[in-house]
């Protein structure tokens, strides 16, 4: 699934739900335009800006935060919001951590390279799937099998860069802008005709990605998604427990799918 689509994908989830707690559903989607990892109409520096970006992203362990945004039509057909606010811990290639907060609840997410665990404090429940592999089959997982939300998944995989541009038609940098006192580039992307897709980069080595803001011209009200990337840590030593879930007491096990969850970025 690329990164547009995904995105697109959880802004239908979001107006289907209107702001209640987001559970599994079976959505319809336009199919996702051909994968090409640089596309024509980005220019070198564009695409050397993202590969910078993705060679950062692929340390072997970090940790960030995300706050995100999103619009959705409710059922008069009002324009809505719904925030969260997430904290991802990564170890690669196969250990993620996941807490989120928001509108809709909480949830958490552990995953240890063998088992994915989704769990809501609230309700005090659990579900578990044995996934063996890398952290991109078990984003897969995730969303198939336990219907989680990973809009921003794609920072993950094993070619970052990759991921964000594939369905991309056209774009490039419009402007500069300064996010928690570091510039900035800021790009404009399309995938024609259905997606806009904005993003800030941080104007250094790292080019980290700071801000996501994206347009979804084909649904109805145009609904928005939007991010704020922050706490970047790349000097972490994550510990084997962290990724390990042990229930409370008074915590029940329940089948896949059935855990209420909140958007995991």
């Amino acid at each position: 699934m690329t990164f547009l689509k995904r995105l697109r994908d959880a802004s239908i989830a979001a107006g289907l739900v209107a702001g209640a707690a987001f559970g599994t559903m079976l959505i319809t989607v336009p199919p996702a335009s051909a994968e090409s990892p640089q596309p024509a109409g980005t220019s070198e520096e564009t695409n050397a800006m993202l590969a910078r970006m993705s060679k950062t992203l692929l340390s072997p362990q970090f940790s960030f935060r995300s706050q995100t945004m999103r619009a959705y039509v409710g059922p008069n057909g009002e324009l809505l919001h719904v925030a969260f606010d997430s904290k991802i811990v990564v170890r690669r290639p196969d250990r993620l951590a996941v807490d989120v907060t928001g509108d809709s609840g909480s949830t958490k997410l552990f995953y240890d390279g063998k088992t994915l665990v989704a769990y809501n404090p609230d309700e005090k429940k659990y579900s578990s799937i044995p996934v063996p592999g890398k952290i991109d089959e078990m984003v897969d997982a995730a969303e198939s099998r336990l219907g989680a939300d990973f809009p921003l998944a794609d920072l993950l995989t094993d070619n970052p860069e990759k991921s964000i541009l594939s369905g991309v038609t056209s774009g490039g940098q419009i402007d500069v802008a300064t996010i928690g006192g570091v510039k900035c580039r800021h790009f404009f992307f399309n995938e024609s005709p259905d997606i806009d897709l904005e993003l800030w980069v941080e104007d250094n080595d790292r080019a980290l990605l700071r801000r996501v803001y994206v347009t979804y011209r084909s649904l109805p009200g145009h609904p928005t998604f939007s991010a704020e990337l922050s706490d970047w840590d790349f000097s972490i030593h994550p510990a084997d427990a962290e990724f390990v879930f042990t229930p409370p007491a008074g915590v029940t096990k329940v089948e896949p799918g059935t855990v209420s969850q909140t958007p995991l970025k």
